[in-house]
Formats: structure tokens, sequence, C-alpha cells
């Protein structure tokens, strides 16, 4: 199923997508997970593997100082709300929120991510935490700061990986790990545990 089709039927029942606002940044609350289509090369790649825009993921913390984004880059990092946003394709992002949990297991959550700040980015996308990539990190810190662990694990060679075989082999090398299990950020957009906040996403206002 394409990824605008699975997104548009999962918020349907989920309830209305927010429109566009310019207050985003005061609508946020700490532990808001935010998705948007990133620039870097390995995105294009990410996007064919899960059929999905959704391919960069950060975690928020509202501050008195304003909204950061914790993510899991070169290195794992902690940068304003605002240029997180940027760095995304056309500015366009989608924010969901965990439904059932306190502020504080929220800012648990946070905190747990922040423990990896400084770790170098993971391009191989193993489970291990000498190093961090996007997804991982997000539902490592959830799982250890409140106890829920958010999106699936799936088997690498499971995903859409048919016609990316040149990209794999210049990351693994000849044997391409493919009962690897990995999270991606599609698998996080389409928890039903957590509610669509807000979406720049034409394909499912």
């Amino acid at each position: 199923m394409r990824w605008s089709v699975l997104l548009a039927v999962w918020l349907g029942a989920h309830g209305a997508v927010a429109a566009p606002r310019e207050d985003l940044e005061a609508e946020l609350r700490t532990g808001d997970i935010v998705l948007h289509t990133s620039r870097s090369r390995q995105s294009q790649f990410i996007q064919v593997a899960t059929e999905s825009p959704l391919s960069h993921v950060g975690m928020v913390e509202v501050t008195p100082e304003g909204a950061w984004v914790v993510e899991a880059v070169q290195p794992v990092q902690r940068v304003r709300f605002a240029k997180w946003k940027a760095r995304g394709l056309k500015g366009r992002i989608l924010v969901l929120r965990p439904k059932e949990l306190s502020d504080a297991q929220r800012q648990q959550a946070v905190d747990a991510a922040k423990a990896h700040l400084g770790k170098p980015y993971d391009l191989r996308f193993e489970w291990g935490d000498e190093a961090m990539y996007c997804s991982e990190l997000v539902r490592k810190a959830y799982a250890r700061g409140a106890g829920v662990e958010y999106g699936k694990l799936e088997r690498l060679g499971s995903l859409k990986v048919k016609g990316l075989e040149k990209p794999m082999r210049e990351r693994y090398g000849r044997k391409v790990p493919v009962e690897l299990e990995l999270v991606t950020p599609a698998s996080l957009a389409v928890d039903a545990r957590l509610e669509v906040v807000h979406s720049d996403f034409p394909a499912v206002r």
C-alpha cells in the first residue's frame, strides 16, 4: 500500500488533521514526536524502502527558552525546533503525541533520549547503544523512559528494498544483513497510540 493511502486511512480513523498554523511551536509539548522528509542522501532510499515520505524523526522538549528537538544525526544532538523544521523538505512536518502518558512520563522519555547526546549516528541501523539512528533513539527513549515501545521492529529484508541493492552493498558490503531488525520513521508514524497534532503533508490533510 502506498504511503499516502496508508497514512490517509490511519489519520481518517484517528480524527481530522489540523491545518498548518504559524503558531505551531506554541502548540508543541515535551515528548511530541516530530517527523519530516530529510534532505540527506539516504533519505530517498528510506522513502523507497518504507513507501513513506517520512524519513527522519526526533523528540520535542519545551523549555522556557523555547522548543527544541532531540535527534540522532551526526552526532546525536539537541537543536532549536525552528531550525529542525526548516531542514525538512519544504518545511513540512508531522507532529504526533502519545495519548495516554503523563507530562512526567513524556519528560522522562526525553531525558532518556538526551542521555545519548554526543553519540555517533548509526549508519548500519544496528540495535546497540554505541551509536544511534533517528527512529531507534525515539523508540528506546520511550521504552526506557516511559515503558512504551512505539513503532515496530521489522526485518530489513521485509522492507521494499528491491532496486536498492547498490546503496545497501555500499553500506554493508557484499553480505547485506537482511535479517537485521530495525524500526523506521514510517512505523512510528502509523502507531495508533500516537495522536496527530499537526500535519503539513497534502496527502493527509
